[in-house]
């Protein structure tokens, strides 16, 4: 992924130098398990561990110049590990396949590479949970199809977000428990050439799960549960970025991105305060999505494996870890300082008079015993004198001869209290949050 959608810390888990780490880590561990086992001496063990150690850039440009040779990576390593521990090196991989190190590994790196995601996860349900509550009964216009249609609060939007948030980071924790899993199966994945235990050994070490049954690879259906967990926090970002730009409209403009001193929105117009970073998140998840569709590509291999998922997850594995993760705290410090305005948000609400109200008094005349197709008809026909006379709503309604049959003026008058759209917020904040203050 390119420095411009990265954080150093998630990035940083793709190195060469840290892939490099895993693969060193995993082969010492089956060591220590064949060694365990009785199938390899404990001096080689313990001259692996002296002489393996770190590994520098210096150390991965090296690996690289040999794989010009060798054409293969996990042999290009285990060359440059040859070199620098000696013969005590022959001992490693004993009985192992590339990808029983290449499988073990990217399960670590998939784990770790979680654990960052639901920090940032965390980061952004505090703030959407924080703002939530100061706007508990901020009265906003609710729309459907982009029309108005009742009152809604602020807060109950956001509370709506919050919990979708949740559920993204439970599929995500889900499919943490679902990738951290690792094979020391060998060729085919029988064990012929080493027991269980070793793999168990090596698992138990690095904090993974032995996977119960692997061909010469860990099955691909893990991995795609895992990017589809992915893309769909990435979906529930760009609804929630969707949402804001929409509300920044100029003709809306009841909430809109922060605009920090010195910014500026268009080469061309001075006035411009575009939703960059809402915009930026929309088309990040779109990437999310594509990788989510390559993963479910990788699932059907050829016979016991083929490698015509390594490409995919050498793109895919890096770029959508580091891209939600930019995307998480990039949504986290937007909703953070995220401008929101009720004074625009009561004037759009007073916009068309009072006609969002119209199921209020539709549900009292029928409450008073008039039928509801007939209490509709009453309903709309001043509604709509709203529309094309420009007629006052209320006004209508204490004209209708009809309507006055069934409610007093003052009952008519009742229907147009605000209040009445926030009493149930106690009740929604306490589903979703446990608590109501």
């Amino acid at each position: 992924m390119i420095p411009r959608y990265s954080r150093p810390e998630m990035a940083s888990l793709w190195s060469d130098v840290a892939r490099y780490r895993r693969w060193r880590d995993v082969e010492l561990a089956a060591l220590e398990g064949m060694v365990a086992q009785g199938l390899a001496p404990k001096d080689a063990l313990a001259d692996c561990l002296a002489r393996a150690g770190d590994f520098t850039e210096a150390d991965a440009a090296r690996i690289e110049e040999i794989e010009r040779t060798t054409k293969h990576d996990v042999i290009a390593f285990l060359t440059f590990v040859e070199e620098r521990v000696g013969p005590s090196a022959r001992w490693l991989h004993l009985g192992m396949t590339s990808s029983d190190v290449l499988d073990t590994s990217l399960g670590l790196t998939l784990r770790d590479s979680v654990d960052l995601l639901l920090k940032g996860m965390d980061r952004v349900m505090a703030a959407v949970e924080k703002r939530a509550f100061e706007h508990k009964h901020t009265l906003q216009m609710g729309r459907s199809h982009g029309i108005h249609a009742e009152p809604i609060t602020f807060g109950h939007k956001l509370a709506i977000w919050y919990d979708e948030l949740r559920r993204g980071r439970t599929r995500l924790q889900h499919a943490r428990d679902t990738i951290a899993v690792g094979k020391i199966s060998g060729a085919v994945g029988t064990f012929a050439h080493l027991p269980p235990s070793v793999e168990e050994h090596v698992c138990q070490k690095l904090g993974l799960t032995p996977a119960p049954a692997s061909s010469q690879v860990v099955q691909r259906d893990r991995h795609a549960e895992f990017f589809t967990a992915i893309a769909l926090v990435g979906a529930s970002l760009e609804k929630f970025a969707v949402e804001i730009r929409h509300l920044q409209r100029t003709e809306v403009r009841e909430a809109e991105e922060p605009f920090t001193a010195g910014q500026k929105g268009s080469s061309a117009m001075p006035h411009k305060r575009n939703p960059i970073l809402s915009e930026n998140l929309t088309g990040l998840a779109r990437l999310l999505r594509g990788y989510a569709v390559s993963a479910m590509e990788d699932v059907a291999l050829w016979h016991e494996r083929d490698i015509s998922h390594s490409s995919v997850e050498r793109v895919i594995g890096p770029d959508a870890t580091v891209l939600l993760d930019f995307m998480l705290h990039r949504f986290a410090g937007l909703v953070e300082n995220m401008r929101v305005y009720p004074e625009q948000m009561k004037k759009n609400l007073d916009l068309l008079g009072g006609v969002v109200n119209s199921q209020r008094l539709l549900l009292e005349l029928a409450r008073k015993g008039m039928d509801r197709q007939a209490a509709y008809v009453v309903v709309q026909r001043n509604a709509m004198r709203m529309f094309e006379e420009g007629v006052d709503f209320r006004q209508a309604l204490l004209n209708d001869a009809d309507l006055l049959k069934m409610m007093t003026p003052e009952e008519v008058s009742d229907c147009f209290s605000p209040g009445y759209h926030t009493r149930q917020m106690d009740a929604v904040f306490q589903r979703v949050f446990g608590r109501a203050n």
